[in-house]
């Protein structure tokens, strides 16, 4: 196993050094079972990433004009994103949102901080349940935990499985929103977030754009 550490100042210069480190660090395999399968992947064995400034904007990718790419995550999808990770409101076609198991929590994590102090590590929010493993497609997301320290609310993320290029920044810029709503109420200031993942990963179908995006042959 090779782990990789990363620092970053905001979003998307994590988004921007993880594409890059992948192209020559990723492990590549044929995908078993689960999305895209029959695919290849490139993936971390697993890296843990520190962002410093997370709230820094814009929160979605930089990609510059002239390159031609579109950027991973569209103008204002993060906001509109935001409900599936705080609320329970489900569609008919999925099996769960994030926001329907976070969303009891994060009031209790509020409470928590406010009412017995900054000084615990049971402020941990809960994804997914045992069940959820006999899904065709399990949360990916599986745990946030907080701590209050340096007057700050700071956030560890965990993901099982992380698509790089889409998902990374998307989630993160949310999860970047949930952390900003959740200090204002607790009244500390906003603080940094540390991400990890044994999954993170580039589809084949990617590795092209990632390739133009990092100027790497």
């Amino acid at each position: 196993m090779n782990p990789v550490f990363i620092r970053a100042r905001d979003i998307p210069d994590a988004w921007f050094q993880c594409v890059y480190e992948i192209i020559d660090h990723g492990h590549r395999y044929v995908i078993d079972r689960g999305s895209y399968e029959g695919q290849q992947r490139l993936e971390f064995d697993y890296i843990t990433i520190q962002i410093t400034s997370p709230g820094v904007r814009p929160l979605i990718p930089d990609i510059p004009p002239a390159l031609g790419i579109p950027n991973p995550v569209a103008d204002g999808y993060i906001e509109s994103y935001l409900p599936y990770l705080m609320t329970s409101v489900k569609q008919p076609n999925e099996d769960y949102t994030y926001g329907q198991y976070l969303e009891p929590q994060i009031d209790e994590v509020i409470r928590m901080y406010r009412k017995d102090g900054h000084g615990t590590n049971q402020a941990y929010m809960t994804v997914g349940d045992p069940t959820t493993i006999y899904l065709n497609d399990p949360p990916c997301l599986r745990g946030i935990d907080t701590r209050v320290r340096y007057g700050k609310l700071h956030f560890m993320v965990y993901f099982r499985s992380w698509d790089l290029w889409n998902g990374f920044p998307a989630n993160l810029g949310a999860i970047q929103l949930l952390k900003e709503y959740m200090a204002s109420e607790i009244g500390v200031a906003d603080g940094e977030i540390f991400a990890a993942s044994k999954g993170l990963h580039l589809y084949d179908y990617i590795w092209e754009l990632a390739k133009l995006r990092t100027m790497k042959q």
